[in-house]
C-alpha cells in the first residue's frame, strides 16, 4: 500500500517536473523575483551600512549598521522561502486546473492526501531552486550568510514552508470552491498576510491591538527568533515551540476546509469543470 502510495505521488511529481526540464523561461521564473528581492535590499543595507558611493555617509554606522543589514537580508531571503512554498504548491494545483486535468487525476486512485504530499513536496523543489540562488549572491554580493544563524535556520525553514503550505491549502481550497474567481489569492494572499508577519521589524512595533493578530502567525515568532539569533545571539526556544504549535494548528483547520472543499467539489462535480 505505502509503495502505490508512493509511485502515486512520484507519478504526479514526474508530470510536474517535465514542464521544467525543457523549458528555461520556466526555471527562470523560479528564481527571478527571489533574486530580484534579494538585490534590491542588498542595496538598501548598502546604503544603511557603508552610505553612498560619493562620499555619503552611512544612514547608520558600526555595529548597528551590520546588524540591521543582517535583519533585513535575512528577513527577506526567510520570507521568500514562505512565499515560494505557498506559491509553489498553489501554482502546482492551478497547472492541473489549467491543464483540465483535476478530472483525470481523480478517476485514477489517487487520493486527496497524495494530491496534497505531491504538490508540497513539489513546492520544496520550487522553493529551493528559486531561494538558493539568492542566498548564494547575498553572500557573494554582500558577505550575508544566512547559516550563520546557526543550525536553527533549518527550524526557521522548516517552520515557514509548513506555513505557506497551510496558506496555500486553504487558497486551494478557495479555487474548489469558488474556480477562477479565487485564482489570484494564489498570488496575493501572502503579501496580505506580510505587514503581520513581522519580518522586517519585531511584533513590538505593531498598534498594541494588533499584536495577538500577529503573534497567532507562525512566521512572526520565526522572525522574532531570527532576530533573537542576530541581535543577541541567543536562540529564542520559546518562539520556535510557537512557531511549531501554530503551524500544526494553521495545518489542521487548512486540512479540514481543503477535504471539506473537495468533497463538495466531487459531489457536484466541479472536478471537472473548474476554471472553465
Amino acid at each position: 500500500m505505502a509503495g502505490s502510495s508512493a509511485r502515486r505521488i512520484w507519478a504526479l511529481m514526474y508530470r510536474h517536473l517535465t514542464l521544467y526540464r525543457r523549458s528555461w523561461p520556466r526555471l527562470l521564473d523560479l528564481m527571478y523575483w527571489p533574486v530580484l528581492q534579494m538585490v534590491v535590499w542588498g542595496f538598501v543595507t548598502s546604503y544603511l551600512a557603508f552610505g553612498a558611493p560619493g562620499g555619503g555617509r552611512p544612514a547608520l554606522a558600526g555595529q548597528t549598521a551590520t546588524i540591521a543589514a543582517g535583519v533585513l537580508l535575512g528577513g527577506v531571503l526567510l520570507w521568500e522561502v514562505t512565499l515560494r512554498s505557498q506559491m509553489g504548491f498553489a501554482i502546482s494545483f492551478l497547472e492541473e486546473v489549467w491543464s483540465r486535468n483535476l478530472g483525470h487525476l481523480f478517476v485514477s486512485p489517487l487520493r486527496p492526501w497524495e494530491l496534497v504530499a505531491g504538490l508540497a513536496v513539489m513546492s520544496l523543489l520550487r522553493t529551493v531552486a528559486g531561494v538558493g540562488p539568492a542566498m548564494g549572491l547575498a553572500f557573494l554580493l554582500y558577505g550575508f550568510e544566512v547559516w550563520s544563524l546557526g543550525p536553527v535556520v533549518v527550524l526557521f525553514f522548516a517552520a515557514l514552508m509548513a506555513m505557506g503550505w497551510a496558506v496555500a491549502l486553504a487558497v486551494t481550497a478557495l479555487i474548489l470552491r469558488h474556480g477562477a474567481g479565487a485564482e489570484a489569492l494564489a498570488w496575493g494572499v501572502m503579501f496580505g498576510i506580510a505587514p503581520f508577519a513581522a519580518v522586517f521589524y519585531p511584533v513590538a512595533v505593531l498598534p498594541g491591538w494588533l499584536q495577538p493578530v500577529a503573534l497567532a502567525i507562525p512566521a512572526a515568532h520565526v522572525f522574532e527568533g531570527m532576530r533573537a539569533a542576530l541581535i543577541d545571539g541567543r536562540i529564542a526556544w520559546d518562539h520556535l515551540a510557537w512557531a511549531v504549535v501554530l503551524d500544526g494548528v494553521w495545518m489542521a483547520v487548512a486540512a479540514w476546509i481543503f477535504l471539506a472543499q473537495f468533497h463538495a467539489a466531487r459531489v457536484r462535480g466541479a472536478l471537472l469543470n473548474i476554471g472553465e
